[in-house]
C-alpha cells in the first residue's frame, strides 16, 4: 500500500462508514480495484481508520452524551444484541466473510432493495419518536439487534440500524444520530477484538499509513455525517438504496466477473 491508496482508503471510510451503503462493503470493493492485497496491515489499517470515523462523532456528539445521560442509557442497551452476536460469531465472520466480495456484492444489493422497498412503506407520524431519549429500552435492544446483521460485510451498520429504528416508529433524524452514536460503543469493542492478536510491529512506512489514514477518515467523516443531517431535513433514504443497487450492480458484472 502507498500514500495515495491509503489517501483513497480514508475518504472512502470517512463517506461511507455513516452512511447508509456499507463501509465495509465499499473498503473491500475498493481494495480489489486499487490491487491492493489483503494482508495482515491491511486488517489494521482498516481498524485504524475506522477509529478516525469513530473520532468524528465524538467531537460532533461529546457535549450530547456528557449533558445526557439518558441517551448513553439507551446507546448502551441497543450495543448489548451487537456484543452477544460478535462475541459469538466474531471468528467465524472474520475467517469466512469479511474479505468475500460476492457476499458484499449480493448483501448491498438486497440492502438497496429492502432501504427503497422500507422507504416506500413508511409514513412518519406525529407520534414517532423525534429523539433518541424518546426511544424506549425495548427499541434500543432490538435496533441493536439489527445493527448486528451487519455483521456480513455489505450489510451496512448504518442502515441496518436506521431501517430498525425507522420500523418501529422513529423519526429519520433521531434514527440517523442513534446509529452515529451507536457507532461508538460498537466500533470501540470490534476494534479491540480485531487488535488483540495483532503484533504491532509496523515499520516507519506502515505508521505513516496508519495516520495519514486516520487523520483522513476522521476529517471526511466530519463532512459526511453534516452532509446527512442537511439531507435527510427533505430527503427519504430512497437515492442511497438506489446507490447500493447500482454499485453492486457495477461491481459485479464489471470488476468480479
Amino acid at each position: 500500500m502507498d500514500f495515495f491508496q491509503a489517501i483513497i482508503l480514508s475518504i472512502v471510510e470517512g463517506i461511507t462508514e455513516f452512511l447508509p451503503i456499507s463501509s465495509t462493503g465499499h473498503m473491500n470493493l475498493t481494495r480489489v480495484v486499487l490491487g491492493i492485497p489483503n494482508t495482515q496491515f491491511f486488517t489494521s489499517f482498516e481498524i485504524f481508520i475506522q477509529l478516525g470515523a469513530i473520532l468524528a462523532v465524538v467531537l460532533l456528539y461529546g457535549k450530547t452524551l456528557l449533558r445526557k445521560p439518558e441517551v448513553w442509557k439507551k446507546i448502551m442497551a441497543a450495543f448489548i444484541p451487537t456484543a452477544i452476536v460478535g462475541f459469538i460469531l466474531g471468528k467465524f465472520i472474520k475467517q469466512y466473510l469479511t474479505s468475500n466480495e460476492v457476499i458484499t456484492v449480493i448483501a448491498l444489493f438486497v440492502g438497496g432493495i429492502l432501504l427503497i422497498a422500507l422507504e416506500l412503506l413508511h409514513k412518519e407520524k406525529d407520534h414517532h419518536a423525534e429523539d433518541i431519549e424518546k426511544i424506549s429500552y425495548k427499541h434500543a435492544m432490538i435496533i441493536g439487534l439489527c445493527q448486528a446483521i451487519a455483521v456480513i460485510p455489505g450489510v451496512s451498520r448504518s442502515a441496518a440500524t436506521v431501517i430498525g429504528a425507522l420500523f418501529l416508529g422513529t423519526k429519520r433524524k433521531a434514527a440517523i444520530e442513534f446509529s452515529f452514536l451507536l457507532a461508538i460503543p460498537t466500533m470501540c469493542a470490534a476494534t479491540v477484538f480485531d487488535l488483540k492478536d495483532a503484533n504491532f510491529a509496523f515499520s516507519s512506512q506502515e505508521m505513516m499509513l496508519l495516520a495519514i489514514g486516520f487523520i483522513g477518515s476522521c476529517i471526511t467523516a466530519l463532512f459526511a455525517i453534516k452532509f446527512l443531517l442537511r439531507f435527510i431535513k427533505n430527503h427519504t433514504f430512497i437515492p442511497f438504496g438506489i446507490y447500493r443497487i447500482i454499485v453492486a450492480i457495477v461491481f459485479w458484472f464489471f470488476i468480479l466477473k
